[in-house]
């Protein structure tokens, strides 16, 4: 499941809907249409071989540091080339 941090904010004692649609749930407060995902279901049979990949170095970076700081860099520049969209 996804952390909620990064993709929305939980409200002490607000009540929420949870919904799915396909492989993505989503949380949704009681009252409102506005909704924000919190997980993904991932497994062989879905998701490209790239995803797959990806989600296999993220979580063997967690005990490779070395791995892990390579991935830093690789967000860093991400955000950066996003921030920048003419490069860095």
């Amino acid at each position: 499941m996804g952390r909620f941090g990064s993709m929305g904010t939980l409200e002490p004692g607000a009540i929420y809907i949870y919904e799915r649609v396909d492989d993505v749930t989503y949380a949704r407060k009681m009252g409102s249409t506005d909704r924000f995902e919190i997980g993904r279901t991932y497994n062989a049979n879905n998701g490209s071989e790239e995803e797959l990949l990806w989600r296999e170095i993220r979580q063997t970076a967690k005990n490779n540091s070395t791995l892990q700081e390579a991935l830093d860099h690789v967000i860093m520049i991400y955000k950066l080339s996003k921030e920048y969209k003419d490069g860095i």
